[in-house]
C-alpha cells in the first residue's frame, strides 16, 4: 500500500488542531516533493523497526493524526518532531540530513527565491517607499503589517511570511558580509504600525542595524518636495562575478531585470535618491528623535 493509500485504523489517533504555517503550499511542486519524500522515509524507518503509529506517536510527543499527516506528506514536520524521530527511529543521520530542506519548504516559494539571491549578493541597494524594508523589520512589525493586508492573508500565510522574513535576516550574519544600503521614507518611520510598543521596538532595531559596519541606513526627509524614487521601490543586487539583477515597478513592469541598460536606469535613480537622503549619521539622529517621541 502506498503512502497515499494509507488507511487510518478505526479509532486510531485524536484529531489535532492544525497550527498555522505548517501546511504544504499546494502550488509549490518542490515543497510537495520534499515533504512527500520526508514523510515516506519516516514511515519506512518506522515500519523497519516494527513500531506501530500508536507507539510512535506517544514516543514523539504528537497525536496519531499528526503522524499520519506527516507520513502522507500533508504536513510539514516541526524541527523537534524531526529531532525526536531521528533518535526513536535510530536513523543514523538520515532524518537530520533532510532537516535543512524541510526548513526551506516552510517559506513561500517566491520568498525562498529572493532569499537565495540575497545569499549570493555582495552588495544590495534597497529602497521601499511604502514600509520599512522587509530585511529591517522586526517580527512584530511584520506581523502587524501583514495582518492589515486587504484582501487579508490567512493566519497560516502570515506566519509563513514572518518565518521567511526572519530567516532572510541571516544576511546580516554572513562572513564575508555584503554591503547593504537602505533608503527609508521618514513617513514610514512615523506611522505607528502595530501600536506604540511595536513602533518603538522597530526604531530601536533600526538603530542597532545602522551601527553595523556594512550597513548604511539613510532617511528621505518629509520636507522633500520630490525625489528620484517617486515612481516606486528599487532593488539592485550585485554578485561576485560582476553580474547584477534589479527590480522596480517603474522598469519592466516590476519584473527582475539583468539587462545592462535597465540596470543602469535603476542604479542612476538609486544613486540620486541617496544624494537626496540624509547621511547615515543624520538619519540616526532623526530615528533617535522619533524614538524619543514614542
Amino acid at each position: 500500500m502506498s503512502i497515499d493509500e494509507t488507511v487510518r485504523p478505526e479509532g486510531g489517533g485524536t484529531e489535532e488542531p492544525d497550527e498555522p504555517g505548517w501546511e504544504v503550499d499546494p502550488d509549490d511542486d518542490w515543497a510537495l516533493a520534499v515533504i512527500a519524500t520526508v514523510g515516506r522515509q519516516l514511515r519506512l524507518r518506522r515500519e523497519a523497526i516494527g513500531m506501530r503509529v500508536t507507539d510512535f506517536a506517544k514516543a514523539v510527543g504528537y497525536g496519531e493524526d499528526m503522524v499520519y499527516k506527516v507520513e502522507s506528506g500533508k504536513r510539514i514536520p516541526r524541527p523537534d518532531y524531526l529531532d525526536t524521530s531521528e533518535k526513536i527511529l535510530r536513523a543514523d543521520g538520515l532524518v537530520q540530513a533532510m532537516k535543512e530542506d524541510v526548513k526551506r519548504v516552510r517559506y513561500p516559494k517566491k520568498v525562498r527565491d529572493l532569499a537565495q539571491m540575497e545569499s549570493r549578493a555582495v552588495e544590495l541597494q534597497l529602497y521601499d517607499p511604502l514600509h520599512v524594508h522587509g530585511l529591517l523589520q522586526t517580527p512584530e512589525y511584520a506581523r502587524a503589517l501583514l495582518s492589515r493586508r486587504r484582501p487579508a492573508y490567512s493566519l497560516e500565510e502570515v506566519e509563513r511570511f514572518i518565518a521567511a522574513r526572519v530567516a532572510r535576516k541571516a544576511i546580516f550574519e554572513r562572513d564575508p558580509a555584503p554591503e547593504l544600503s537602505f533608503v527609508l521614507e521618514e513617513w514610514t518611520l512615523r506611522r505607528p504600525v502595530g501600536g506604540k510598543e511595536v513602533r518603538q521596538a522597530q526604531l530601536e532595531h533600526l538603530l542597532e542595524l545602522g551601527e553595523l559596519p556594512n550597513v548604511e541606513l539613510q532617511v528621505l526627509p518629509l520636507e522633500l518636495e520630490g525625489h528620484a524614487g517617486m515612481d516606486g521601490g528599487i532593488e539592485v543586487l550585485k554578485f561576485h562575478d560582476g553580474s547584477a539583477i534589479g527590480r522596480s515597478p517603474a522598469v519592466a513592469n516590476g519584473r527582475p531585470v539583468s539587462d545592462l541598460r535597465q540596470l543602469r536606469i535603476l542604479e542612476l535613480r538609486y544613486g540620486i535618491i541617496r544624494t537626496q537622503a540624509l547621511t547615515p549619521r543624520e538619519s540616526a539622529v532623526v530615528i533617535k528623535k522619533l524614538l524619543g517621541e514614542t
